[in-house]
């Protein structure tokens, strides 16, 4: 056996001893909001580089976990945060002041942050690894690895090293199983559950396989006036491009209509894309080709879930996406919870999916997204893919738990607070003006306060900010405004938006 093969099983076995740590810290810590313990957040976007660089401000996106801040409140545990390049203080103190029963000088004893001080495109998992004596201090701030845990935004084998390194396990997916989460893994395994996808084909290597594919799609169902092609790995539908046939030969020569066509029909999801480094991308990472799912009436829900270390299965929350980009497949924002007249049935059809990645060893949240197309008086739900990370609407639905402490209802699909009055809300990472650049994150703090745009603890509704680091250099930030009913948090939404812009302006 090489040198390589031994360290790759001696890598895998000691992973395997962390995680079985991470069993005996959920039923043992867990449960106990006294319990002394370390958690270590990692904020690793640790996703193809090429496709991160197309997202507006994707380093601040580091900064939409510090709702693990809110972990907090309970009274004995202590926090790690570890970012690319430090984080504003006036951020740190607007998340510790939304702390209620806590001492802001008591958290932040138990708070330490640490900065890599490097604002390259790597992932904080690999700036750490690349600094020993970082990752030194790392360990020395946990009192005690047996009862520390890692948690990052998406696993893969750059964060299983890392959690190695500390000695301490992580409670994600194990990234051996990554391919799941992949566009050709989320078909497999939506087949594997029984629920309805669009017609496509996976598993894709190179564009004539594409031509292929659009092919026989057209071949089968002549009336089809469009289809996506989807990059493996695309990060919120930016690896998505739709292909259209309109007028396109019947069917002699249709192949070489389309292999024609491709390279300038392609719609690309992605600002600044284009055929070659499309194709080169495609070519790289492979992907798959899917009819067009199309409707009068058509939306985009949501499901979240959690397959726990003792292999329970917690469906979590429903989301309908606000989606926006040149064809609607860029995710911006998400209301919850879906509507009524189908969070139940997209749920179930979550906990299907659930429970077939709970029997191939999968670990932690995940969210399962849909097209969902109004026919007659049904609703048809295709399942489009299954990402194996927390999502868009994670840290959203977290900053609603920890500030309510309010439970989700799987019976009705509601949030309760803990006196059982249903919350809503209207989220957006997405943010943006122009004018919003003149504003530093301390301003932003200063607008909070003084026209009241905060959460208030009394009512148990208002407005919560993240991606606050990128509103000077992007003018972009993000928002989730809760209210006690779907048209009062978008009402909130609205006023907030209203409110910023005045204040921007008047700034300028």
């Amino acid at each position: 056996m090489s040198t390589t093969a031994v360290k790759d099983t001696e890598a895998m076995r000691r992973f395997d001893e962390l995680q079985k740590q991470l069993v005996w810290q959920y039923r043992e810590i867990f449960p106990d909001p006294k319990a002394p313990r370390t958690v270590v957040v990692v904020p690793s976007l640790s996703i193809d580089a090429e496709v991160l660089a197309k997202i507006s401000g994707v380093q601040h996106y580091e900064e939409r976990m510090l709702c693990m801040l809110m972990l907090l409140r309970m009274p004995r545990t202590k926090v790690i945060y570890i970012t690319s390049m430090p984080v504003d203080p006036a951020v740190v103190d607007y998340y510790l002041h939304l702390l209620q029963g806590v001492p802001t000088s008591h958290a932040r004893r138990r708070l330490t942050m640490f900065s890599c001080h490097d604002s390259t495109p790597a992932t904080v998992a690999d700036k750490i690894l690349d600094r020993p004596r970082l990752l030194q201090r790392i360990r020395d701030a946990i009192p005690d690895p047996s009862r520390a845990h890692m948690t990052c935004f998406n696993a893969t084998m750059r964060e299983r090293t890392l959690a190695i390194r500390l000695g301490i396990p992580m409670y994600a997916c194990d990234p051996m199983l990554n391919a799941l989460g992949s566009k050709t893994g989320s078909r497999e395994v939506f087949e594997d559950a029984g629920i309805l996808v669009a017609e496509g084909f996976h598993g894709l290597t190179d564009i004539e396989e594409v031509v292929d594919a659009l092919t026989e799609l057209k071949w089968h169902n002549p009336q089809l006036e469009r289809a996506v092609v989807k990059l493996e790995e695309g990060v919120s539908g930016e690896g998505n491009a739709r292909f259209s046939y309109e007028d396109c030969p019947a069917s002699t020569g249709l192949r070489r209509w389309i292999r024609g066509e491709l390279p300038a029909r392609l719609e690309y999801e992605a600002a600044g894309e284009d055929w070659d480094a499309y194709s080169a991308k495609f070519a790289d990472m492979g992907g798959i080709v899917e009819s067009w799912v199309s409707g009068a009436e058509k939306r985009s829900p949501s499901v979240q879930a959690r397959i726990d270390p003792a292999g329970e299965i917690n469906m979590i929350s429903t989301h309908d996406q606000i989606l926006g980009g040149p064809s609607g497949q860029v995710f911006l924002g998400s209301t919850f919870p879906a509507v009524d007249d189908y969070r139940l049935d997209i749920q179930e059809a979550g906990r299907k999916v659930a429970e077939v990645l709970r029997d191939r060893g999968v670990l932690g949240r995940f969210g399962v997204d849909f097209v969902s197309v109004l026919e007659g008086d049904e609703w048809k739900h295709y399942a489009i893919e299954v990402n194996l990370r927390k999502g868009g609407t994670t840290h959203t639905f977290m900053m609603l738990q920890f500030l309510t402490d309010g439970t989700y209802d799987e019976e009705t699909g509601l949030f309760l607070t803990a006196t059982g009055q249903p919350r809503y809300y209207y989220a957006s990472d997405n943010l943006k003006n122009p004018n919003y650049r003149k504003l530093t994150p301390s301003d932003l703090i200063d607008i909070v306060v003084d026209d009241g745009l905060h959460f208030h603890g009394a009512t148990q509704q208002g407005v919560m900010f993240h991606l606050i680091g990128a509103i000077s250099e992007f003018g972009k930030l993000g928002v989730v405004c809760v209210g006690d009913s779907p048209e009062s948090a978008k009402q909130l939404y609205r006023d907030t938006v209203v409110t910023l812009d005045q204040e921007a302006l008047a700034g300028c």
